[in-house]
């Protein structure tokens, strides 16, 4: 399994970011896909999930309303839009899977597998 996460940058507060997840070596469309961050000193968060279908994303209630999340099986990627960033959204970006769960986990200790990260700095 290989999950590769790019788009991470430097955004000035009230911009936007997409950033992808390339997935590999394993069969992309029977799992959920997660995101989740870590911002400096600071713990796992998980952000959003997708199923295993693409149907009803779910988010943190820190990024309701400003994150998208969305798969696409035919480059066996996951995207996590994220608009009106704020300085608090500044950290790490994971993403994640299991192939235990086709629906996703709201707890980043149920993934046993990760990206490598994507920094994310939200700052004027």
């Amino acid at each position: 399994v290989q999950l590769v996460e790019s788009g991470g940058g430097w955004v000035q507060p009230g911009g936007s970011l997409r950033l992808s997840c390339a997935a590999s070596g394993f069969t992309f469309d029977d799992y959920a896909m997660s995101w989740v961050r870590q911002s400096p000193g600071q713990g796992l968060e998980w952000v959003s999930a997708i199923n295993w279908n693409g149907r009803d994303p779910y988010y943190a209630d820190s990024v309701k309303g400003r994150f998208t999340t969305s798969r696409d099986k035919t480059r066996n990627t996951v995207y996590l839009q994220m608009n009106n960033l704020k300085p608090e959204d500044t950290a790490v970006y994971y993403c994640a899977t299991d192939p235990r769960l086709r629906y996703g986990s709201f707890d980043p200790r149920d993934y046993n597998y990760w990206g490598r990260g994507t920094q994310v700095t939200v700052s004027s």
